[in-house]
């Protein structure tokens, strides 16, 4: 029943959170967890965890990262950032100097750090006529659109040119993780990522939290939200964006009732990089 409350007062705001300015989103989505004498207030930690989930999240189009980046910061919560060097409304990239601030931000703050491939590279296939080789197509870079063919050794310049960029904006390292984009990469590609140092990490079934679905006419935020407070279980992984183009409704203001309502199931959140033992479902499932 406290699912089905959070995920109905989630559902009468969902409109306004969606449309509201970024500076009041974060006390209007803690709105929908809960008040006390009329200050929005977010649902501590339980004192004994019955569970740990994983928050990680893609970059993406980077519309919402400083909304999200507020939402964990007030609620104590700390993620793992797949990043990649994506293009945002602010006319530049991720991975540009003018995000220097805000990643520098989140260093400080704590969080986790993996690689999403450098220009949000999609690798296909390995090449029939090279089995050596693999058949990829990035996004972004000088051969956006193009399919490439990749051997080992460029496979980990590619994720090894985010750590790079990103030690010489925040003076950090990632962690030994990455993420393909789409979460799918032949068992060579995953085999050359873990020889050169980086770990794949897929997402759990029920940690897909659908923020990339149109959000109409099925896929609504209120929707999204019951069904993972419903779903969600120990170990989980969980994957949203820091925005996304095609997306109506931004799901970001869903965190705060998400942290709120997983919170109120007696689970904890941590990065993965805090993990005793590799998470459920952090191994990729190439192919």
């Amino acid at each position: 029943m406290r699912i089905l409350r959070i995920a109905a007062a989630a559902i009468g705001s969902a409109a306004a959170l969606a449309s509201a300015p970024v500076q009041s989103a974060g006390a209007a989505a803690t709105a929908a967890a809960g008040t006390a004498n009329g200050v929005a207030t977010a649902v501590a930690p339980p004192t004994a965890c019955r569970g740990t989930v994983y928050l990680t999240l893609d970059t993406g189009n980077m519309s919402q990262a400083e909304r999200i980046a507020r939402i964990l910061r007030e609620q104590g919560v700390r993620a793992t950032f797949f990043l990649a060097n994506e293009r945002t409304p602010r006319d530049d990239h991720a991975l540009d100097p003018s995000w220097q601030p805000y990643w520098r931000a989140r260093v400080a703050e704590g969080h986790a750090f993996g690689s999403h491939t450098f220009d949000h590279v999609y690798f296909r296939a390995m090449d029939a006529g090279d089995p050596s080789r693999v058949i990829a197509r990035p996004q972004f870079g000088d051969a956006a659109g193009k399919t490439v063919r990749w051997n080992a050794a460029q496979v980990c310049d590619e994720i090894r040119r985010v750590d790079e960029r990103f030690a010489a904006m925040t003076g950090r390292r990632l962690d030994p993780f990455w993420r393909a984009p789409g979460g799918k990469a032949p068992p060579a590609v995953m085999r050359a990522a873990q020889a050169c140092g980086y770990r794949h990490v897929f997402w759990a079934p029920a940690g897909f939290l659908g923020d990339e679905l149109p959000s109409e006419p099925v896929h609504t935020n209120a929707v999204l939200l019951e069904r993972a407070l419903r779903t969600i279980r120990d170990g989980d992984i969980l994957m949203a964006h820091l925005g996304i183009w095609s997306r109506k409704d931004p799901f970001a203001p869903m965190l705060e009732p998400l942290i709120a309502g997983l919170r109120e199931r007696g689970f904890c959140f941590a990065t993965l990089n805090e993990s005793p033992a590799p998470a459920r479902a952090a191994i990729g499932k190439g192919s």
